[in-house]
């Protein structure tokens, strides 16, 4: 942090750097501790703990809070662990190495529990988060930045340091990217500074592991990945979820949720992207179609399907304003599940309202920002009710995860 206030700091409640003394409450939905002084006045603090004691330092003052740096933890909670990356706390990526792994997963059920209530206006019973097999060397896939050369130089490779917008931390290895990886990401780092001369602005890199242990450094290069016996292929740029060891479980629970009771004989997975959940729910399904805007994609989950020889899964790809119209005279409604993963963004009104209009049996809602995904219950839950809240950590470590929510027709 500067020594020197922004031109936008408002000195009031606290002056700029002021140290105060507070006792750590709960943690925020970005990771961050939250604790109350000066009366009732929140301040957020990162890397602290509910239950700690803590000092902290004051860097930003806004209308209904402060923010603060954590200086000291005068007691600690019991929760409290070593970090295993020397890197912890300057690097922005992880927010929870400082946490015992049990506790990170119950408060991140917690958040859901909390959001489902706040955002949805439901009181319902979370499940407890699925764990992930690996809490370290997990991620499949990394995405370093570098900026603009200086004087024919690049510095730093890696990625935004904490609390900052631009500036960026070098990050020569990565304890919660893949083994594979981290032996790739020398090469790949050398190789950029060797060429340093021939960029002319920043870039984004990419590694991502494939199934046969090789790394893919292009985004057009080919990657694969195996789930439930299913074999993937797709290019390393696009989207596929990147943490393979909780994946199978991931999806075969999405399946479980669409199919359950028999009741449908029908899948629609209505962002399919390369068919993920689609070709692994098939099976249980007397037909299945994947929708996707993308034709590309489309191309690739047609590839999987034969590939694989599911031959009772379709691939078409579908307008935004009527997507639901490639299957409407093939599909009963009341006979069909729907399963649904829209970007972090969430789903669109126009989306839901054409969700609604088609009137699915069930509605399986996957979601890797659960603030997004309770916003849209609050769209559905009228003509639906809540039957299941499933969370599942895709990103240990972090303050993120998956979250599969499944809706029955009232």
């Amino acid at each position: 942090m500067s020594d020197q206030p922004s031109r936008n700091f408002h000195p009031h409640p606290y002056a700029w750097h002021e140290i105060i003394e507070l006792t750590i409450d709960s943690l925020s939905n970005l990771g961050h501790g939250v604790g109350r002084a000066a009366g009732d006045w929140v301040v957020f603090v990162a890397y602290a703990l509910p239950g700690e004691r803590v000092r902290a330092r004051i860097y930003r003052n806004s209308p209904n809070y402060s923010e603060a740096d954590l200086v000291e933890v005068l007691v600690p909670s019991p929760d409290r662990v070593e970090p295993f990356c020397r890197l912890f706390g300057d690097c922005g990526g992880c927010q929870y190495q400082h946490f015992a792994y049990p506790a990170q997963l119950e408060w991140k059920r917690r958040q859901v529990e909390e959001l489902l209530l706040h955002l949805a206006g439901l009181s319902f019973p979370v499940n407890p988060v699925v764990p992930s097999p690996r809490q370290d060397h997990y991620r499949s896939k990394i995405t370093p930045h570098f900026q603009k050369p200086r004087k024919g130089t690049i510095d730093e490779i890696g990625f935004l340091r904490h609390g900052r917008r631009q500036q960026l931390i070098d990050v020569p290895q990565c304890p919660i990217a893949s083994e594979a990886i981290n032996a790739a990401l020398p090469r790949v780092r050398k190789a950029v500074h060797d060429r340093a001369a021939t960029y002319k602005r920043g870039a984004t890199l990419l590694l991502r592991e494939s199934a046969d242990g090789s790394v893919c450094t292009e985004p057009t290069d080919v990657c694969e990945a195996e789930v439930g016996g299913v074999r993937f292929e797709f290019p390393a740029g696009e989207f596929f979820q990147n943490n393979p060891h909780i994946l199978p479980d991931f999806a075969a629970h999405v399946a479980r949720q669409a199919a359950a009771g028999g009741a449908c004989a029908y899948l629609v997975d209505a962002y399919c992207g390369s068919g993920l959940f689609c070709l692994t729910a098939a099976r249980h399904f007397r037909q299945a179609a994947g929708i996707e805007i993308s034709e590309a994609a489309i191309d690739w989950a047609r590839r999987n399907a034969e590939r694989n020889g599911i031959d009772n899964c379709r691939f078409q790809a579908g307008e935004a304003h009527a997507i639901f119209d490639t299957v409407r005279g093939d599909f009963d409604p009341a006979l069909t599940a729907v399963v649904i993963d829209p970007p972090r963004r969430g789903s669109t009104p126009e989306f839901l309202n054409q969700l609604l209009d088609f009137g699915p049996a069930r509605v399986v809602y996957v979601s890797c920002d659960p603030a997004t995904q309770m916003r849209d219950l609050g769209h559905l839950v009228p003509a639906y009710r809540l039957v299941d809240v499933q969370p599942f950590d895709l990103f240990p470590q972090t303050r993120h995860l998956e979250c599969v929510v499944t809706l029955e027709k009232a």
